[in-house]
């Protein structure tokens, strides 16, 4: 039976995609602040699809840690279940969203449902590989805190970057209600979620490519 992941394992998995998307968060920053190609350092809320950001590393190292899981015989049980939360997990986040948009909740209401929606998404994921699963969350609260921190240093200084703009129709707020509603919660429960998703996505999918492992042993 193979033991279950721990903190010491994951550890030194995470450590290079930690400093490669904190490079990336700060060469982001620098490159709003320089006021360089909007393609790649967009100030538009959101970021507006920026070349230059951490969101594109989610599925990259979602293979990466999948492998790597695969060869430490800490592979899913199947291949298809794995692929199945995943997708089930997508599936959940896109009714909820799409239901959100069709009711026309309030803005506020909005951003609070697409926080719970990106949470229980990744609880749907767990259930199909749950070492793949609490590699990509931890990893993502290793790539997310630094950004909550600097959207807060953003906004209290109004640096005029997309890290303190928040979608339109936002209504006026303190600067430590701004932060809660648009920064900390949605880098710690909306993208956590979204990392956990997606990570466990890509990286079962990229099972498919790879001689079958020995299935493990799920753990509870």
């Amino acid at each position: 039976m193979n033991r279950t992941l721990s903190f010491s394992d994951i550890r030194p998995l995470i450590v290079v995609p930690a400093l490669i998307s904190l490079g990336i968060t700060v060469l982001r920053l620098v490159g709003e602040l320089s006021r360089w190609s909007p393609t790649f350092f967009s100030r538009e809320a959101g970021g507006a699809g920026a070349l230059v950001g951490i969101v594109w590393l989610v599925p990259v190292f979602g293979i990466y840690f999948a492998l790597k899981l695969g060869r430490r015989g800490h592979g899913p049980v199947s291949r298809s279940r794995a692929i199945g939360y995943a997708v089930a997990g997508v599936a959940l986040f896109v009714v909820i969203g799409v239901a959100a948009s069709r009711f026309q909740l309030p803005l506020l209401k909005q951003l609070l449902l697409f926080n719970g929606a990106a949470a229980l998404s990744a609880l749907v994921a767990y259930r199909g590989w749950p070492e793949l699963a609490k590699m990509n969350l931890v990893y993502g609260l290793a790539a997310r805190i630094p950004v909550a921190i600097v959207m807060f240093i953003a906004m209290s200084q109004n640096w005029g970057t997309h890290y303190e703009l928040g979608p339109p129709g936002l209504p006026e707020m303190s600067l430590l209600a701004k932060w809660t509603m648009i920064g900390l919660l949605p880098q710690l429960v909306f993208w956590i979620g979204f990392t956990v998703v997606v990570g466990s996505l890509f990286g079962s999918l990229s099972l498919l490519a790879v001689r079958q492992q020995k299935p493990a042993v799920a753990t509870r």
